[in-house]
């Protein structure tokens, strides 16, 4: 199937498969879109698994492709990576400038989407990107590459940690797989999501609870099998990302989660490229069963 408007930025052979650099005119954010997909050899045969992951703050869609290490796995273990950027950019079909932060602040606006979609002037316009990554994309992938949609799997990293868990729990059925890295597992309770949901989203807390994983637990949401690594020298651990709040909430909740705690590790991709194989094997596991 042809998608209309999609353009392919760059494609390079990559372990015996193809990582392409893709664009398309997004409906929803009204703006032009990046993303990456990796393809593997496997999909000659016929469609494979596919596995999203989700970025965090400051990144765009050549954080994990060029940064993870994650195509050597996911080439043997037969596995489509795909990874959106983490917000709107530029200029929008109407020819607004998409906004960003006044203040010209990392955690918030560009690179910042937050996996939310606003509410809040100026940032409903474009700020889609719960419906961007929950409904348009899939679809476009669907249609455009090789993709078993039967057969999928969600992880990403920090903000792209809590964007993972949130869609997994939001969307029951889906998901036949979930991990994350060091996500920010309640945005309620730390400066980066009070920030960015009050932004998008207003003051109305209760508004938030449907973007912050811990919430959506602690009210019967339940996705399949948890797999999170944290760094426990992460310098954000105890401020923003908080675990012991997922881990308290699937306990008494009943929903299984993994919480490897890694003694050493960062926040940084050295931490992502080291545990990559596990993410991508347990994830292979699940979407074959």
């Amino acid at each position: 199937m042809i998608v209309k408007d999609m353009e392919t930025i760059s494609i390079s052979r990559c372990f015996g498969g193809t990582q392409g650099i893709y664009a398309h005119a997004s409906a929803e954010t009204r703006t032009r879109m990046r993303f990456s997909v990796f393809v593997p050899p496997q999909a000659e045969q016929g469609p494979v698994p596919v596995v999203w992951f989700l970025s965090g703050l400051t990144c765009t869609e050549e954080n994990f492709t060029v940064k993870a290490g994650a195509q050597r796995m996911a080439a043997a273990l037969g596995l489509m990576l795909v990874a959106p950027d983490t917000s709107p950019r530029g200029v929008d079909d109407g020819g607004e400038t998409v906004p960003d932060d006044p203040e010209g602040a990392w955690d918030f606006g560009l690179g910042a989407g937050f996996y939310v979609d606003a509410t809040e002037a100026p940032w409903a316009r474009n700020y889609r990107m719960f419906s961007y990554i929950s409904d348009e994309l899939p679809q476009l992938i669907a249609g455009a590459f090789p993709a078993d949609m039967n057969a999928q799997g969600i992880m990403g990293h920090s903000m792209g940690g809590h964007g993972a868990l949130t869609i997994a729990l939001r969307h029951p059925g889906r998901f036949r797989s979930v991990s994350a890295f060091a996500p920010i597992v309640s945005p309620l309770n730390c400066p980066w999501g009070e920030k960015a949901l009050g932004g998008y989203l207003g003051p109305d807390r209760s508004r938030w609870r449907a973007h912050d994983a811990v919430a959506l637990i602690e009210d019967g949401a339940r996705c399949p099998h948890i797999l999170v690594d944290q760094g426990m020298a992460d310098g954000f651990v105890a401020s923003q990302l908080k675990p012991d709040l997922l881990e308290a909430a699937c306990n008494a909740a009943g929903q299984p989660l993994t919480l490897n705690r890694r003694d050493g590790y960062d926040h940084s991709y050295y931490f992502i490229a080291s545990f990559m194989e596990d993410h991508l094997r347990w994830h292979a596991a699940a979407l074959r069963d």
